[in-house]
């Protein structure tokens, strides 16, 4: 208990073990990355802290902490387990399902922008199919639309492009998998992953495999795909919007400059070439860890998981993932100013709004890395102010 108590008090003093983020195979569980969780209760190693980095001993000194004494089998409970690719994945499960809220409220946005077609989302559509995702993504979509089950029909087309009809088949995939997922990791969460394991009721030593990271690694590569092509959906949104051939009358990358002028800039011509090349490294990643498992010491650990690979690999997936819809949203913002913003309704004036805030529309060709870094934060924050309203199944 004391060393549990231990861990929840370096919690509260923000102080974290700096961890190597390569190096271990999933088995027996995270041993490598967890060695340094227990060498930071016993003052070893480096933390991670309010001033930055320090050694472990000289910051529990200053929070007023002395370095434990491990009782027996302490050190191999804190080591041997799954608690590193866990706990990396239960954060990149909230992230995933941030990331599936903010694709339907952008998808939405596109709709109105490029003129689409409401009716693709209706209630009768997605229940005809029944996958619960399908129907959250749809009904999502259509709240931010502010229209009711059954949209009126109305368009510039019979029927969208996939990247918007498909919209709530695609994103539905990632809500389905955030929801299939989710008791797999509480399973975890709440199991005992260590060996060997000692009944004490039983009198016996079970010595086992829990530490296998098998359905955590199955997560991480469940996600990382359904993420991935997400991205891709929003970026082939993007694509529409700053073509002139399908963007139902908005210039070529919505450059906002008329005149003869107007060929010497390039709008978001950039920003489309970046979310290209982002989406391509996204999908890069989507090759399943689980499948290069290798054997190591010895033939000992002969078959792993390789699950902190793949938790590394969702990590960079999100971060490539929330990069795509930061220029997506961005590019929604330019084509409502080039539309005339004033017609916005639902969910789109609300996103408008906050973002203009903060990020004026590029009306001549300048620097935009610094609006893509804005709408990240506000992406992994609160900036936005999209409400709790379903975005987690």
């Amino acid at each position: 208990v004391a060393t549990l108590a231990r861990l929840t008090d370096l919690l509260g003093a923000r102080l974290l073990p700096v961890i190597p983020s390569e190096g271990s195979v999933g088995a027996s569980g995270d041993l490598t990355p967890l060695s340094y969780v227990a060498s930071m209760l016993l003052g070893e190693g480096e933390v991670y802290g309010p001033t930055g980095r320090e050694p472990a001993a000289a910051a529990l000194a200053r929070v007023g902490l002395a370095p434990l004494s491990l009782e027996p089998k302490e050190s191999l409970a804190l080591m041997n387990g799954t608690s590193a690719m866990t706990g990396l994945a239960a954060l990149g499960w909230v992230r995933a399902a941030r990331f599936a809220r903010i694709a339907c409220a952008g998808t939405a946005w596109m709709v109105e922008v490029l003129h689409g077609r409401a009716e693709h989302f209706d209630a009768r559509l997605a229940a005809a199919k029944a996958h619960p995702g399908q129907v959250q993504a749809a009904e999502l979509i259509r709240a931010d639309l502010a229209v009711g089950p059954h949209p009126p029909r109305g368009g510039a087309r019979v029927q969208d492009r996939y990247s918007l009809r498909c919209a709530p088949q695609v994103i539905g995939v990632l809500l389905d998998a955030l929801r299939l997922f989710a008791p797999v990791l509480e399973a975890e969460l709440n199991g005992v992953s260590d060996n060997p394991l000692v009944d004490i009721d039983g009198d016996a030593i079970l010595h086992g495999g829990n530490f296998y990271g098998g359905h955590v690694t199955f997560v991480l590569d469940g996600l990382k795909a359904a993420v991935a092509s997400v991205a891709e959906l929003l970026e082939r949104q993007l694509v529409q919007l700053l073509h002139s051939a399908t963007s139902q009358g908005l210039p070529d990358n919505l450059v906002a400059v008329e005149g003869a002028e107007r060929a010497a800039h390039h709008g978001f011509k950039a920003m489309e070439i970046t979310a290209s090349a982002l989406v391509a490294e996204a999908l890069k990643l989507t090759m399943p860890a689980g499948a290069f498992s290798r054997s190591t010491e010895g033939h000992n650990q002969d078959k792993v998981p390789m699950g902190p690979i793949a938790a590394r690999e969702l990590l960079r997936v999100l971060d490539l993932a929330e990069t795509v819809s930061a220029i997506h949203l961005l590019a929604c913002a330019q084509a409502a100013d080039l539309r005339g913003a004033a017609s916005l309704r639902g969910r789109a004036a609300e996103l408008y709004a906050n973002i203009r805030r903060q990020v004026p529309p590029v009306t001549r060709d300048r620097r935009q890395d610094g609006d893509i870094q804005w709408m990240l934060a506000a992406i992994r924050g609160d900036g936005l102010g999209l409400p709790d309203d379903g975005g987690q199944p």
